[in-house]
Order: C-alpha cells, then sequence, then structure tokens
C-alpha cells in the first residue's frame, strides 16, 4: 500500500496550453507564400546588389538566405544551468515521457545547441547535416567551426506548435566555466542566435540569481533587443509567498544594472513543467501568468510576417548607410589624390579621422538617416584593412540602361514597396490584390499589437 501511495506526481492540465495556443483549431494556418515570394523577390532584386558591391557581409557578419526569409518565428531560451530551460520546451511540446523529450536533470545537463523544429515524424539530425542544408537557415552556421556544428542538433517533432514557431535550446551559462573549454566560440553563437530571435526567454530559478561574467557579456549581447526579451522566473511554486517576495526582489536587484532601459521587461512568475503545483502556493496566479506568456508567444507567431518585413527593412536600412559611407569615402579619397600623392598615405589619413573631412556629417545631412543608425567608425578601420578603397566603385557608377541605380532601387523598397507589402498584410489583404472588393476599404484596419 505504501509503494501504491508513492507513485508518480499528478499531471497538470494541458486544456490551457491548448486552448490559448490555438492548437485544437481546424482551420489551415494563413498562407503567406505569395508575399514570402514577393519579398524574396524584392530583396534580391532593390537589397542584394548593393549589399554584395560594398561588401556589407564583411562589415556586420549578418549575411540573409533565403532560408532566413521563409523560416519561422525563433524563440531562444537562455539562462545559468540547470534553471527548467528543457523541462519548459518539453511542458510546451507534450515531450515528456515520450522517446525525443530533452533530457533534464539538477546537474548541468543541455552541453549543444538544440534546435526543435516541426517534422513529419520524429527525428533527429546532426549539426553537420542542418549546416549544409542551404535550404535551412542555419548554414551560416558553419563559420563557427566543425567544433561547434558537432554541438549543434537538431530534432524534428511532429507537432501543430511546431508548424508556426521554431524553438532554440542553449547550454546553461556557467561562471566557473572559461569560454576557451567549450571549444568554439560560446559568445559569437548566442550573438547568432540573439540577432535572429523574435522572442527570448532568459530564465532563472530562484537558487540561481548570482550574475557573474558570462551572464554580463550575455546581457550586453542582448542590447537593443529589449523588446524582444522576457524574464521568467521559473520553480515559483517551490517557495511560500514571503520567500518568492524577497526572490523577486533580489531579481531585479540582480538584473537592475545589466538592463539599462526606461521601461523593465516582462518577468513571467510560475513553475513551467507537467507536475501539479505544490501545495499551499498560489496556483491561479502561476497559471494567470502561464497564460500570459502563451499569450505572448501566440502574439509572435501572429504577427510573424510583419516582423519578417519589418527584419528586411531595418536591413536594407542598414546596407543603404554602409554604401552611403563608402562613396562618401571614396569620393574624398578622389578628391584628396594628386599625381604626386601616396595613395595609401592619403587614404590613411582619411580612415584614421573621418571627421575632419567631415565625412559621417555629410551622411546625416541626407534625409532618412539617423545619426543612431550609423555604424562605429573604428569598424571601418578594420572594413577598408581588408577591403581597399580602390576596388568599390562610386554610386553614380552602380547603374545600368536596363537594371536601373543600385541607390534608387533600394530607396524605392525602403521607402515605397517594403511599407506597401506591411499594408496589405495589416488590411488581410493579398500583396496582389490591392482592390475595394475583396476586403471592403471601408472597414476599420485590425490592431494586430492589441491584445484582446
Amino acid at each position: 500500500e505504501e509503494v501504491e501511495d508513492a507513485s508518480e506526481p499528478t499531471k497538470r492540465d494541458r486544456s490551457h496550453l491548448e486552448s490559448t495556443l490555438k492548437l485544437n483549431e481546424d482551420k489551415p494556418a494563413d498562407d503567406f507564400s505569395g508575399i514570402l515570394q514577393r519579398l524574396r523577390k524584392i530583396y534580391h532584386s532593390s537589397i542584394k546588389p548593393l549589399e554584395q558591391s560594398y561588401r556589407y557581409n564583411e562589415l556586420r557578419q549578418h549575411e540573409i538566405t533565403d532560408g532566413e526569409i521563409t523560416s519561422k518565428p525563433m524563440v531562444l531560451f537562455l539562462g545559468p544551468w540547470s534553471v527548467g530551460k528543457s523541462s519548459m520546451i518539453n511542458y510546451l511540446l507534450g515531450l515528456d515521457d515520450t522517446p525525443y523529450q530533452l533530457y533534464t536533470g539538477a546537474e548541468p545537463t543541455t552541453s549543444e545547441f538544440t534546435v526543435i523544429m516541426h517534422g513529419p515524424k520524429l527525428k533527429t539530425i546532426e549539426g553537420i547535416v542542418m549546416a549544409a542544408d542551404s535550404a535551412r537557415s542555419f548554414s551560416p552556421l558553419e563559420k563557427f567551426g566543425q567544433n561547434f556544428l558537432e554541438k549543434l542538433i537538431g530534432i524534428e517533432v511532429p507537432h501543430k506548435l511546431l508548424e508556426r514557431v521554431t524553438f532554440v535550446d542553449t547550454p546553461g551559462i556557467i561562471e566557473n566555466r572559461k569560454q576557451q573549454e567549450r571549444g568554439y566560440p560560446f559568445n559569437d553563437v548566442c550573438q547568432w542566435f540573439i540577432d535572429r530571435a523574435d522572442l527570448i526567454f532568459v530564465v532563472f530559478d530562484p537558487t540561481k540569481l548570482d550574475v557573474g561574467l558570462e551572464l554580463e557579456m550575455l546581457f550586453r549581447q542582448l542590447k537593443g533587443r529589449e523588446s524582444q526579451i522576457r524574464i521568467i522566473l521559473n520553480k515559483a511554486d517551490s517557495l511560500a509567498t514571503q520567500e518568492l517576495m524577497r526572490v523577486y526582489g533580489a531579481l531585479f536587484w540582480s538584473l537592475a544594472p545589466l538592463i539599462n532601459v526606461t521601461e523593465p521587461p516582462r518577468v513571467y512568475v510560475s513553475s513551467f513543467w507537467p507536475q501539479e503545483y505544490q501545495p499551499d502556493t498560489h496556483k491561479d496566479l502561476f497559471l494567470k501568468e502561464e497564460i500570459s506568456l502563451l499569450e505572448d508567444l501566440n502574439q509572435v507567431i501572429e504577427n510573424r510576417m510583419e516582423n519578417k518585413i519589418a527584419f528586411i527593412r531595418q536591413h536594407a536600412i542598414r546596407v543603404r548607410i554602409h554604401a552611403l559611407l563608402v562613396d562618401r569615402y571614396l569620393q574624398t579619397y578622389k578628391d584628396k589624390m594628386t599625381f604626386f600623392s601616396d595613395g595609401e598615405l592619403v587614404f590613411r589619413d582619411i580612415v584614421e579621422d573621418p571627421d575632419k573631412f567631415f565625412i559621417f556629417k555629410s551622411i546625416l545631412a541626407k534625409t532618412n538617416v539617423s545619426k543612431f543608425d550609423l555604424p562605429n567608425r573604428e569598424a571601418y578601420k578594420d572594413f577598408f584593412g581588408i577591403n581597399p578603397i580602390t576596388s568599390f566603385k562610386l554610386l553614380s557608377q552602380q547603374c545600368s540602361y536596363m537594371g536601373g541605380c543600385f541607390l534608387e532601387k533600394i530607396e524605392k523598397a525602403i521607402a515605397r514597396e517594403l511599407p506597401d507589402l506591411l499594408g496589405s498584410i495589416g488590411l488581410g489583404k493579398k500583396p496582389n490584390i490591392l482592390s475595394c472588393d475583396i476586403t471592403g476599404c471601408g472597414e476599420t484596419p485590425k490592431n494586430r499589437y492589441r491584445k484582446p
């Protein structure tokens, strides 16, 4: 009888998961193939030519592939070791007690970057295979070396949620471990995923609130991505009410120096795993917090096309500014060169002190350029150290009779084509149908960013 009483703990009801994430709805997912096709065409015809001509990828190390344009939204899980990141993914996808549940435990368990994506059947994919497949969005990861690819693994799961989103589980941060011991550039890999994530869950638990050098470095990498960050205080039902309040305060105290923004990030307090909440804890509060988090996730899925177009437009703005700067450097170089000048000395003088030649100020004088979007001056010392200034052409020479001018095409994409594509989604229209017969122009556009 005593053995029977010590049976497995009861599992939590999952109905709120299915209803909030709309997993039981039979309606087909929105077909955005036409919009994606047009977005890809705008990128290849209007943005990529300028990007390649001025070698933008060598400045920012961010090359956009077709796989990235068509990829699903990515949710990234970060945080110290053993705080419940893998358990949370198992819970959201119902992988517990299946052959493909992510391994969890009290010790540091996840040593790989694990990508959980949709597939027709349960299957594991090696990192080397993922990087070799150009149709996926992970082929650029090859640049981090073979040691890293051995620490990258993909899992395909036939789950309805994964038809609309991809999860990435990361190795836990261990403060007493040196970067060199991992055998690959951990922070650079994290930055690659951070740059592409639509939602970033930074998970803590009540026993691991200390902030060390590695976590501090991670938050430095998250600068500028505050709108995507969600802080999760996991395993909250392991504490009494008074203790939980103290831990919540201690978490903000630890993070305050790292997140220097006016509005603090949203913090969710709950226990994300399948077991029932501990007795005599705030079950109703934890359940409401969990539903809020699921609504947040659902909102990212709903806005995936808007986010994708906005991301490509942001990329186009950076490429345009880079092209204008290189053009200005080249024009200044040509103006200063005389028959008796030493080209190398002339250009070194320009690169060392661009402000003396008003290079950056002249770009700000142009319309649609913000001083907050300008790259670091120091970055161009390295850029021109690899790419001689004489290997570039002026923007005025980047024109053809049939193709038009590169600069005009990217400005048209930024000012008209991409906003029009974004507007067509907001009105629920197909990108090639702009008549009032389909949706009725008198309708008030629905605000997709407002929670119901």
